[in-house]
């Protein structure tokens, strides 16, 4: 079995085949991937602990503290108990103490709690108003004599001024608190799409060597085509443009505001090297884990390079996919695959 624990955070650039990973570790013995391709996203979600650690590390004050904190303790509340959001539910995929141990959390990185307020807390909401509107009336019930409490959004304020150093220590101790109530030091465990290859630069922040990130990377004729005429007949469609031109534009610039992230715990593969160069790719990740090949007692029972490949080359499979994969291959031409040979595609293959 696989010599020593660790996570596995499979990510990529939206349809770009990052599930291939998931599916790659159920074939190992005493890896858990009980959570499937279920996408936990706690850390980078809007409000999630690198938003929370943009705010109280750069440009903070009191204002901006208060907000960052309830803001991220809002956010981690709805991940814990929408059991019908798709991200969600919490309470199931991580377990009954990660309401409690992000409020720990938020303690430890909290210097003070004040009664006072600021007009963040005024902005007048449903729930607000009609508290208002009850305090007019007693007031002018009891002719002024009635004062009532300040109505707020929430109560209190919570100010951080919180140093990098406790920031992260407390922040990797968080995570850890988290990953351990799924089982993790019992078994390696994948954990989808934990980080995105746009967090990557803060990983060695937050994780000890344990953890190890699979970037996989795919031609982008692939994926227009796959977004634009395949997932989306069953609504499974991600958010890329189907002009091509406007394609084009937005693939380059979300590649490109890539921060270069350095760390040997970090591994780049291309989706089609795991089709067509598949045992030398495999045995890279293994050596990357320090896992004994042997193993890989599974073999090509969730992953198969035979069946996968034809859900690469797309742009072969029509000519009415042809003009748009020209304009790609040339305005993309930095993130083309170069492939091995072409293959003839069948129909009912891609899936």
């Amino acid at each position: 079995m696989p010599n020593s624990k660790k996570i596995i955070i499979p990510t990529g650039y939206m349809g770009s085949g990052s599930s291939v990973i998931t599916d790659l570790m159920s074939e190992i013995e005493d890896v858990d991937v009980s959570s499937g391709t279920f996408e936990f996203v706690f850390l980078h979600c809007p409000n999630g602990v690198f938003d929370l650690e943009d705010k109280l590390l750069i440009g903070n004050n009191a204002v901006r503290s208060d907000e960052a904190l309830h803001s991220f303790e809002k956010r981690m509340k709805q991940l814990y108990d929408k059991k019908y959001w798709w991200v969600g539910n919490y309470k199931k995929y991580i377990g009954e103490g990660f309401w409690q141990a992000t409020k720990d959390y938020i303690k430890s990185i909290t210097d003070v709690e004040s009664d006072y307020f600021w007009y963040y807390q005024e902005n007048t909401n449903f729930k607000m108003f009609i508290k208002l509107c009850f305090n007019k009336a007693l007031k002018l019930i009891t002719f002024n004599k009635y004062t009532p409490k300040k109505v707020l959004a929430y109560s209190p304020m919570k100010l951080s001024f919180v140093k990098p150093e406790r920031f992260y220590a407390e922040s990797k101790k968080y995570i850890y608190t988290l990953l351990n109530m799924t089982g993790f030091r019992e078994k390696s465990t994948v954990f989808d799409q934990l980080l995105l290859p746009f967090n990557l630069f803060r990983f060695e922040n937050y994780f000890d060597a344990d953890a190890f990130v699979f970037v996989i990377e795919r031609d982008p004729r692939d994926v227009f085509i796959s977004n634009k005429y395949y997932w989306s007949k069953s609504n499974g469609v991600v958010p890329y443009p189907t002009d091509v031109e406007d394609f084009c534009k937005y693939y380059k610039s979300l590649r490109q505001m890539e921060k270069e992230a350095q760390s040997d715990r970090i591994c780049r593969i291309k989706f089609e090297d795991l089709i067509y160069h598949y045992d030398e790719t495999v045995t890279k990740i293994f050596e990357r884990l320090d896992w004994d090949i042997k193993t890989h007692t599974k073999k090509k029972t969730k992953f198969n390079p035979e069946k996968s490949i034809y859900n690469t080359q797309l742009y072969l499979k029509s000519d009415k996919y042809k003009y748009e994969c020209d304009i790609i291959a040339k305005e993309l031409s930095e993130y083309i695959y170069d492939f091995p040979y072409e293959i003839e595609h069948i129909n009912g293959e891609v899936f």
